[in-house]
């Protein structure tokens, strides 16, 4: 079979790129769920409608994006992307130490595994990737055309992985869902050399999140400069022992309880997904970037093109690894066995350390190590839709400096797309108990955080 939709075992429950245990039973990742009824009441407007992530509480991703702990060295994903002997090939962004956490990461992390596992292989060699998201269809994209036989076993009944676009003509855009943020590059980057950059080799289109609004109670103010950041870790940098962000930032004279600063961290938090109490000085995330680009074409597509011809197995997970000298044992959510050469294994970090996989036999202290010592962390989007704005500014990037929301970050999508949506951002602890609210509390919660930017607040 040479399409693309292979379907190993019907009747396999809904699942992910992201596997998981012997009996899956998910409650799927970032499905979309309608505006609840009765609307909770709030000066501001209820939306036409709103969707929500949940990977916090997703089975198949048990968090959103991977982070160092405090003392954890960068070589550590170094060693969690080492092959075990030449049968095992790991990928994901957790495994890729220059730009870990990112949507680059992932898809470098499958280049690589790709060629390490190409250097290995003999022709006609069976092969299998699991996990059709990025880092997956990165391996598949790379390994074409060499030759060799490759399955993709993908747990959900979609592709995606942790980036995940909901197609509704209602919202006039794909709703993303999952990861689909980057820094801008340049002013002048076209879609085909974002795309480029990405490593994509696909068709794209994006959208210039650029001007910035940071609202206090007293109304607009002047964006914290992350020179604060910046001072912190190298000082951090050239300490004897690591320690956390916000402790080099109280080192340095900063107050990360103060008010701005406390906003520029929480941006922070949504793309790192974890606080600056818990990340590493010596190896911190990127720090947000002032002007960023926003991906609003179809994931599942750009995933689809990248994988081409490939044989893809969905609603198919793998529950058990065995290996030896002679090749891989796969046992999928169904009991059933299958045999291959090689095997590139992408699933998440957090599927990792909650042991979402069984390996026969146990992965080498190194590997293990690795996994535990690395940190997974939170971040959630929700996405809500209006028949008009309630809002004035036409400013992309909103900032709330001050007070106690869950949310303080979000993207004004109408002065780019033409569309009436507002995407809010939220990660590290925060994010935690924002997947915990029910849909009801959940949207209670956004829609109080934004009575700042009604009409009647100064944000012109």
């Amino acid at each position: 079979m040479t399409r693309r939709e292979l379907f190993f075992g019907a009747g396999v429950g809904a699942v992910t790129m992201l596997l998981a245990s012997c009996t899956p039973e998910p409650a799927p990742t970032a499905t979309p769920t309608a505006t609840p009824d009765p609307m909770p009441s709030t000066a501001v407007p209820a939306p036409a409608a709103s969707l929500r992530s949940t990977w916090a509480a997703d089975p198949f991703s048990r968090g959103a994006v991977s982070y160092t702990r405090i003392g954890v060295q960068s070589q550590t994903r170094e060693t969690l992307a080492e092959p075990v002997e030449g049968r095992l090939f790991f990928a994901g962004e957790a495994t890729d130490a220059a730009a870990p956490g990112t949507l680059r990461g992932a898809v470098r992390s499958g280049d690589s595994a790709a060629m390490r596992l190409r250097a290995t292989a003999e022709p006609g060699e069976r092969i299998a990737v699991i996990g059709a998201g990025l880092a997956g269809a990165a391996a598949v994209k790379r390994l074409s055309g060499s030759d060799l036989d490759i399955t993709v076993f993908e747990a959900r009944d979609r592709l995606g992985g942790r980036t995940q676009s909901h197609l509704d003509d209602g919202w006039g855009v794909p709703v993303q869902l999952g990861g689909w943020l980057l820094p801008a590059e340049t002013d002048a980057e076209t879609d085909a050399e974002a795309a480029e950059r990405l490593g994509l080799g696909a068709s794209l289109e994006t959208a210039d999140l650029a001007s910035a609004l940071w609202l206090s109670p007293d109304g607009d103010i002047d964006a914290p400069t992350d020179q604060p950041l910046v001072a912190a870790i190298a000082a951090a940098q050239a300490l004897t022992a690591d320690i956390s962000l916000a402790e080099a930032l109280a080192e340095t004279g900063s107050d990360p309880e103060d008010s701005a600063l406390a906003a520029l961290l929480a941006d922070l938090a949504t793309t790192a997904g974890a606080d600056a109490d818990v990340l590493s000085s010596w190896f911190p995330p990127a720090l947000p970037a002032a002007a960023r680009e926003g991906i609003i074409s179809d994931f599942g597509a750009v995933i689809a093109e990248m994988l081409g011809d490939a044989q893809v197995s969905l609603s198919s997970a793998v529950t058990r690894i065995a290996h030896d000298d002679t090749g891989v044992s796969l046992r999928l959510g169904t009991g059933e066995s299958t045999s291959f050469d090689r095997v590139i294994v992408t699933v998440p970090l957090g599927v990792l350390q909650r042991e979402g996989i069984e390996f026969s036999p146990a992965l080498p202290f190194s590997h293990r190590g690795a996994i535990n010592a690395l940190g997974m962390g939170h971040a959630e989007t929700i996405w809500l839709r209006y028949d008009e704005p309630f809002w004035q500014t036409d400013a992309v990037l909103w900032h709330t400096v001050g007070g106690e929301h869950l949310v303080r970050t979000w993207i004004n999508l109408h002065p780019v797309t033409g569309e009436s949506i507002l995407v809010g951002l939220v990660g590290g602890s925060a994010a935690e108990k924002f997947a915990d609210l029910d849909e009801n509390d959940a949207l209670l919660a956004v829609l109080t955080a934004l009575e700042a930017y009604l009409p009647s607040a100064d944000t012109d």
